[in-house]
């Protein structure tokens, strides 16, 4: 089994201790560290678990004390147009979901290589539940693009796809609701 290699117990030449981060949006996201877990071989049994609340606001509130320097590993739902339900991707890189804009948008690339098994994609952060979009092969949530503005140099993600672009498919499988 592949044991990801996203969370170093030393860093740099000298040996110091680098604080390692799971970021989840909500509670409801713990369940998918086991998922990771299984599914990926994460040693993830030494790092913080933060939950920052949905959107920008909670983001920039929860996370902005951190170290730049930390490992930060960002677990969570994201829908996709495309992608299956229940499968796993690891994000390259983040931009805003503004469609209608004509300006050039910033591309955050994030540190890649935690999950070579997981398909790379791009995400699209939004500040609303993104219900219809052209994109294509790229999943879309409500807090990466945040994260990564912050300047966090050792971000990585994994999205578990939990619908297809369906308020109603995203409760129901993440809450049980009908």
């Amino acid at each position: 089994m592949h044991m990801c290699k996203f969370f170093c117990t030393f860093a740099g030449r000298i040996g110091i201790f680098m604080k390692k981060y799971i970021v989840l949006a909500e509670e409801g996201e713990r369940a998918l560290l086991d998922k990771a877990r299984e599914q990926f071989g994460l040693n993830i049994d030494d790092a913080e678990v933060v939950i920052t609340g949905v959107g920008a606001i909670n983001i920039i509130r929860s996370l902005q004390h951190l170290d730049r320097e930390a490992d930060v590993l960002n677990i969570g739902y994201a829908g996709s147009a495309n992608f299956d339900v229940g499968s796993w991707v690891e994000v390259t890189e983040v931009r805003l979901n503004h469609p209608n804009v004509t300006y050039p948008e910033p591309e955050l690339p994030l540190t890649v290589g935690c999950q070579p098994l997981a398909k790379k994609v791009v995400c699209y952060s939004n500040c609303d539940f993104v219900l219809a979009s052209d994109y294509k092969d790229c999943v879309f949530d409500m807090e990466l693009a945040f994260m990564a503005a912050l300047g966090f140099r050792k971000l990585r993600s994994l999205k578990y796809v939990s619908d297809n672009l369906s308020l109603h498919a995203y409760h129901e499988h993440t809450h049980g609701v009908e």
